[in-house]
């Protein structure tokens, strides 16, 4: 047999031209029709043999393709004594199977690591598709909602109606928060959702983190503070108006004089009542007007949401402020990058936000000389917009910096101006209704910083 794939084409060749000119020759020398017939099936043969031969490299390209194909990388390319184009060509093909089988160990690890990795996670995490099919649920999922399976996502209904809405209707990168009972504690699940798509389907990974006893220990910090800050503010009006009517109590008592049927009083006892009386008319009315600033604080209106220019806001702000502004000799600047930024927020609202925070940075550059407020916008790092409100005061000390946000918390006494507390509380308020945040910067030597966050 010729191994040689070179040598074994031109003996074909040659094999099949010779047989061809012969049967020529009996064709158009002599008759005989029998053997002329045969040497005609013999060359049809021949050919077909040689095409097959030929063909070899197309069934050996065609082998490989389907190894990649079916991932089959088990075959061998070793045809020996073909010549050198096919030592060569076996070569290349045995390099690409290696390479591919790399390639496929390398994916498999890649595999088992991020299935490592998700299953060890202390986060719950559950991805499915847009038939509710459950692709993937890690260990801390089956944990957290104590089922061994899971393959559909309707099988949240049997742990909470309001848990499986939640999952099915929250948007990819949105969150919220889901208060799940069970039979041992109730969970209090902060849901983040992502969406994706994967082989032209559509999914969705969903993380749960129950967080109960990190709310329950900042809730009752949150109480803490706030019943400090109201027992702080009712003592400060109660004791005067208890000790005060103790004081008319007495004077009515002992300086009152009783004649036929009427009680007589001299006049520096009664101007004592009086004065008394309108002390507590006075602290009354204080107290009916923080009674009042509490109940504002729980009820701040939902956003209006629309899109508005940020220059055109802090424009406005600066005009509002403007007499108070050549009153203390304060100027405001406004610098917006760039001047056509836009944001999607309730104008008025936010309009508010940067009214208090202005009024913040006007109470702390009262003793600052060359004092200045900057209403800044731009986009951070992220693409998110941000608003601030800068000055050069004093700062806030660092043991304050938090417990500004607490309602009625103040750093100074209430004046004709402001601080009452409420409104740096009302200000965050309202930018977590937008889904932002309001957070502070302080040095004593450069300023305060107050970061509105879209």
């Amino acid at each position: 047999m010729i191994k040689n794939f070179r040598i074994g084409v031109i003996f074909r060749v040659t094999f099949v031209t010779v047989t061809l000119a012969l049967w020529l020759y009996l064709v158009f020398q002599t008759q005989y029709y029998v053997t002329i017939s045969l040497f005609f099936f013999v060359i049809v043969f021949q050919v077909y043999r040689l095409i097959k031969y030929v063909e070899r490299t197309n069934r050996k390209l065609t082998r490989f393709l389907n190894s990649i194909r079916y991932s089959d990388f088990s075959r061998a390319f070793t045809d020996r004594g073909l010549g050198t184009s096919f030592a060569e060509l076996n070569e290349a093909f045995s390099r690409v199977i290696e390479e591919f089988k790399k390639e496929r160990a390398k994916k498999h690890e890649s595999y088992r690591y991020l299935q490592t990795v998700v299953q060890h996670i202390g986060i719950g995490l559950i991805s499915f598709n847009q038939d509710g099919k459950v692709e993937l649920i890690n260990t801390a999922a089956k944990r957290l909602f104590d089922v061994p399976v899971l393959r559909t996502i309707g099988a949240l209904k049997q742990i909470s109606e309001s848990l499986f809405e939640a999952v099915t209707n929250l948007k990819g990168g949105n969150r919220t928060l889901v208060r799940v009972p069970t039979d041992n504690e109730t969970m209090q699940l902060a849901i983040y959702a992502t969406e994706f798509r994967m082989h032209e389907e559509h999914y969705k990974l969903v993380s749960f983190q129950n967080i109960h006893s990190e709310l329950e220990e900042k809730e009752m910090e949150a109480w803490q503070n706030l019943t400090q800050v109201l027992a702080h503010e009712i003592m400060n009006s109660i004791t005067p108006i208890a000790s005060l009517s103790d004081t008319v109590h007495m004077v009515l008592k002992h300086k009152a004089v009783s004649e036929n049927g009427h009680h007589i009083i001299d006049d520096e006892s009664l101007q004592d009542v009086k004065e008394a009386l309108e002390t507590i008319n006075n602290r009354s009315h204080g107290l009916m007007q923080f009674v009042n600033s509490y109940r504002d604080f729980t009820q701040i209106p939902e956003p209006s949401f629309e899109v508005f220019n940020v220059q055109k806001l802090l424009q406005r702000v600066k005009n509002l402020n403007k007499g108070e502004s050549e009153e203390r000799g304060i100027p405001i600047e406004v610098t917006v990058d760039p001047e056509t930024l836009e944001v999607t927020a309730d104008p008025h609202l936010i309009e508010q936000v940067l009214i208090n925070l202005t009024k913040n940075a006007f109470r702390a550059l009262q003793e600052v000389k060359n004092g200045t407020i900057k209403l800044q916008s731009r986009l951070n790092d992220e693409g998110r917009v941000i608003i601030q409100v800068k000055d050069n005061g004093p700062g806030i000390k660092p043991e304050n910096q938090q417990k500004i946000f607490i309602p009625f918390y103040s750093t100074e006494q209430p004046t004709s101006r402001g601080g009452s507390g409420i409104g740096l509380s009302l200000s965050r308020q309202i930018m977590r209704k937008h889904r932002g945040a309001l957070s502070v910067s302080s040095n004593q030597k450069s300023g305060t910083v107050f970061t509105m966050l879209f």
